[in-house]
């Protein structure tokens, strides 16, 4: 074909395209665009109806000089992607929170941390202008992330109980209500008559695996510190916590595990050292993951969350405070006792939302 016979890419519609279709002003046609208000519906709607005729497509980067949002919001992990995309707790949240960007039409940028280098990297990000706030969960105690995006000056909410020092009052956080969660596990392992309730943590420094660990304790008090051991919230930390359980306490009858992935991982050592389950030994998790609990050997009660709400409510937290609200939904509320949560305000701009647990019983205990 000779280059005069290539086609031409067709010219973008205008703003002042979809004001001549529209019969009215630019300036007009650019408020709708913008969702700005001060538009009759009735000129709106022959707005909106050019706009499709066209298929006219706003310019993000001029829009944004008019309206001083991005359109895009980032959603930091920290976490390194082997444990990301190994762990579907990730995808659950990451699925709640594209579904209500999508509905804003706000972009997501993913944005996850190997190590110190990283953090520096994601606050010049966060810094540079390019997003118009950030959802953020995973923390652990140390970590320097709160401090830096507190620096970048960006709208934050968290996903989590802040656990550094002065985050739970000045924070925006979605959670769920952990140790209420953890005492109605061991509270029914209590009840089936398990007298040698083992625990396997999560990561101490990080306040879902404190708070699941403190809700063992409020049911069990004095129980013996053997029969708690450290786990990391992955299959091979439950595995190494329940072999170090079965050799502290051979008579061990019952395990609390922090998540679900520590309690498959405690299910394969159980059944590799002959404990049948639950008829020697009662096991139960929390999440609540069905692709984990459902296909676990036997399949998993566990302490239910719901993880994907918890990430589309982040989302609406944070765009309710931009004005951009998207989908409904309720907030839950924390059991009696848990007050060191925080209020429970779905509307407050600065408040927290703690949702209810709920126990789910299969096979396994």
């Amino acid at each position: 074909m000779r280059s005069s016979e290539v086609p031409q890419a067709a010219a973008r519609p205008t703003l002042e395209a979809v004001a001549a279709r529209a019969g009215v002003s630019r300036a007009t046609v650019s408020r709708v665009v913008n969702g700005e208000a001060g538009v009759r519906e009735v000129l709106a709607v022959k707005v909106r109806r050019a706009v499709k005729e066209l298929g006219y497509v706003p310019n993000r980067a001029a829009r944004s000089l008019v309206t001083r949002r991005h359109d895009a919001v980032a959603v930091v992990i920290a976490e390194p992607e082997t444990r990301v995309f190994a762990d579907p707790f990730f995808g659950l949240q990451l699925r709640g929170i594209s579904k209500e960007l999508t509905a804003c039409d706000v972009q997501l940028v993913l944005l996850l941390t190997e190590g110190r280098d990283d953090h520096e990297r994601v606050g010049r990000y966060l810094a540079g202008g390019h997003v118009d706030g950030a959802l953020v969960f995973s923390l652990h105690l140390d970590d320097p992330l709160p401090g830096i995006i507190h620096g970048a000056g960006v709208p934050t909410v968290f996903g989590g109980r802040p656990g550094w020092a002065g985050g739970v009052g000045s924070a925006r956080y979605v959670d769920c209500d952990n140790r209420g969660g953890a005492r109605q596990a061991v509270r029914h392992l209590v009840g089936l008559g398990r007298t040698r309730v083992a625990h396997i943590t999560g990561p101490p420094d990080q306040t879902s695996a404190v708070d699941r660990h403190d809700g063992y304790r409020d049911v069990l008090p004095t129980a013996d510190p053997g029969l708690t051991a450290t786990g990391d919230f992955t299959p091979a930390g439950g595995e190494r916590a329940m072999r170090l359980l079965l050799d502290r306490r051979p008579d061990v009858d019952a395990v609390f595990a922090a998540n679900d992935l520590s309690a498959s991982g405690a299910l394969r050592v159980l059944r590799e050292s002959g404990r049948r389950v639950p008829q020697d030994v009662a096991v139960v998790g929390f999440d609540d993951m069905l692709p984990v609990a459902e296909q676990a050997d036997p399949p998993l009660t566990t302490v239910r969350q719901d993880i994907e709400e918890m990430g589309r409510l982040m989302a609406a937290m944070l765009l309710r405070g931009q004005g951009q609200a998207g989908g409904g939904g309720g907030a839950g509320t924390a059991e009696e006792g848990d007050a060191a949560y925080g209020e429970v305000d779905a509307e407050d701009d600065g408040a927290c939302v703690v949702l209810p647990t709920e126990l789910v019983r299969r096979e396994s205990a």
